[in-house]
């Protein structure tokens, strides 16, 4: 049989892509190449996430490895045209994003983006399954040590070692065992464990049908949230699929070995990253934590060995037992194998779901991949880990991503949120926002977590709103370090981090607030005011066109006016100005503005004297 050497279209059909007319595009571009597609295009294949969520749609032209970005329907013949004349169709082509994709390396994503998570031939295409098959032609002790020298750690939390939490699985003496996906994600603005489960359902399930067998069990649950309705439609596909196929039931692929799975909706609350939470949730009881005197791995769900597995290390399980532990070991740092996925937002160019190798520095995920800094901006911090990771200034971006690199910085990478500030941040403000955030999640059971958070946001609140006090930043110190110390669960353990990472970096900025009633960024409403350096505006209108309450004017072409008495200092104009036009200054200069006018106003009125 002839190869079919035709190229195909890949068009992303993650939600920013869909948001963006991706369905629109797969349409036009079936139209235009009919159902047997032309001489030179084979058709068209709907895939997850490309990773890129910023420059959507995305249309990759494969084999070729050829990507187009911001793709819309009048570019489709365009796009077709260039296909068949050989020659690529540059201006839907971005070298910035291009970097972006050259700087990373896939083993968890290592399909998303190529296959159609719908279609269970295009995994096995790529080698689906063959590490079951590799895994059940050994002893499930034999599983377990490769899955050990692999050195493959959580992705989800601490970096608990995987091999280490199965085998005191196996080791636990019960008939019944069961084995969690969590894929709760609850982290604002995270969607990582999503991407795996829209984009490459199976390479997920395959990891917890591995897992099972190395430990004995019997059951299994995909703990997916609430909101995560199309990840849950393809998990589901994807069990049914694989169980038709023979991978899951009775007897897989003729083994004496027997496993199910199904699919468990969580609330999404970001409590539930908390293990006894989670594992009352599932139960039925109320989910909050409770105290823990045994790992879960010997009495977890209804008190039976249980072994909880986070989405993206699920998705590693299969490499390592088709490739060996020894070449997934030749991937990160010695403490730290394998790659990692990352969130990467904020004030970066280029914004989206990232996986690059273990070891990998802060400066080349922000400035590399991410592309550098939005808008002519300056980089001020990296928050690592989510809301309960830490902060990391310039003069840290050369540390390499390794737990416990991380760990004894005071952050972790937990699940994988990476948010980037520039030059006009507030780290006191910021740190308030995220200690809000936590204790909206608190349980309320313990009094260190429950009140302790609150007081904390008392304190930051009124360092933001110009109450500081001297002392207030110590005081925060030893309210994050008792907290740490005697909360009941993991959740107040780590809220800490955000506050003491922080004022480790950024104290300076802390006492400015107080001790000079100044916010530098021009965030705290209180402690700042904006003025126009006439010499640097050149009447581009930008700042005037987007300030909410009308308080610049001028001409086009000409030096603009800011009337600091409407100015509500909601930093609209700042991050508009590409010229650094906009200056934040202390708000006492209010007065000094209304004196130099009363100055200009008196000389005005002596010259038309004279």
């Amino acid at each position: 049989m002839a190869t079919d050497n035709r190229k195909t279209i890949v068009i992303c059909c993650g939600h920013d892509c869909m948001r963006r007319g991706a369905l629109e595009l797969v349409q036009l571009f079936q139209e235009s190449l009919g159902q047997q597609g032309t001489a030179t295009v084979k058709g068209v294949k709907r895939v997850g996430c490309n990773g890129l969520c910023g420059k959507g749609p995305v249309v990759t032209i494969l084999p070729d490895n050829i990507t187009y970005y911001n793709v819309q329907p009048k570019h489709v013949d365009k796009i077709i045209e260039s296909i068949e004349q050989g020659q690529p169709y540059a201006k839907l082509m971005d070298d910035s994003a291009q970097k972006f994709h050259d700087g990373q390396f896939k083993v968890a994503m290592r399909n998303v983006g190529i296959i159609d998570p719908v279609q269970m031939q295009d995994y096995l295409d790529r080698d689906g399954y063959k590490g079951l098959r590799n895994a059940l032609e050994m002893e499930p002790a034999d599983v377990v040590r490769e899955i050990e020298m692999s050195g493959l750690r959580g992705r989800g939390g601490a970096g608990f070692p995987t091999g280490r939490k199965l085998y005191l699985c196996r080791r636990a003496k019960d008939d019944t065992k069961y084995i969690i996906c969590n894929g709760n994600e609850s982290d604002p603005a995270v969607y990582k464990d999503e991407t795996l489960l829209e984009g490459d359902p199976h390479s997920v399930l395959e990891g917890m049908i591995i897992a099972a067998y190395a430990v004995g069990a019997k059951q299994g649950y995909f703990y997916i949230r609430d909101n995560y309705s199309f990840a849950r439609q393809m998990i589901g596909k994807a069990i049914k699929d694989a169980r038709s196929a023979g991978y899951l039931g009775t007897n897989i692929m003729g083994k004496d070995f027997s496993f199910d799975c199904k699919v468990i909706i969580s609330e999404g609350k970001f409590i539930l990253g908390e293990t006894s939470a989670l594992i009352a949730d599932i139960e039925g009881k109320p989910a909050k934590p409770h105290p823990r005197y045994k790992h879960t791995s010997e009495s977890g769900l209804r008190g039976k060995p249980t072994v909880i597995i986070n989405t993206e290390t699920m998705a590693n399980i299969p490499t390592i037992l088709h490739q060996g532990a020894d070449a997934y070991m030749q991937i990160g740092t010695t403490g730290s194998t394998g790659t990692k996925m990352i969130d990467l937002d904020g004030c970066v160019e280029n914004e989206g779901i990232v996986e690059v190798p273990m070891g990998t520095t802060l400066r080349k995920i922000v400035y590399d991949i991410g592309g550098g800094i939005k808008n002519k901006k300056h980089f001020k911090a990296v928050q690592v880990g989510g809301p309960m990771g830490g902060f990391f200034p310039e003069s840290q971006l050369d540390v390499p991503l390794d737990f416990d690199v991380m760990s004894g910085l005071g952050a972790t990478m937990s699940g994988g949120d990476f948010f980037v500030f520039d030059d006009h941040t507030c780290m006191v403000n910021m740190t308030r926002r995220y200690v809000a955030f936590l204790a909206e999640q608190s349980c309320g059971q313990c009094t260190p977590c429950r009140d302790g958070i609150r007081w904390m946001l008392k304190i930051l609140d009124d360092i933001c709103h110009g109450y500081g006090r001297p002392g207030y930043v110590e005081l925060l110190e030893t309210m994050a370090t008792t907290i740490s110390d005697t909360a009941m669960c993991g959740f107040g353990h780590n809220a800490a981090r955000p506050v003491l990472t922080a004022i480790r970096y950024f104290r300076e900025e802390f006492n400015q607030h107080i001790t000079e009633s100044f916010c530098r960024a021009g965030v705290c409403k209180t402690l700042s005011a904006y003025v126009i350096t006439p010499d640097k505006c050149i009447g581009c209108g930008l700042c005037k066109r987007v300030c909410p309450v009308s308080a610049i004017t001028g001409d086009k072409k000409q030096p603009h006016f800011l009337d600091v008495d409407k100015c509500i200092v909601c930093g609209n104009c700042i991050d508009k100005c590409r010229f650094e036009a906009i200056k934040v200054v202390h708000p006492t200069a209010k007065i000094l503005v209304h004196v130099e006018d009363a100055e200009s106003a008196g000389q005005a009125d002596g010259k038309a004297g004279r």
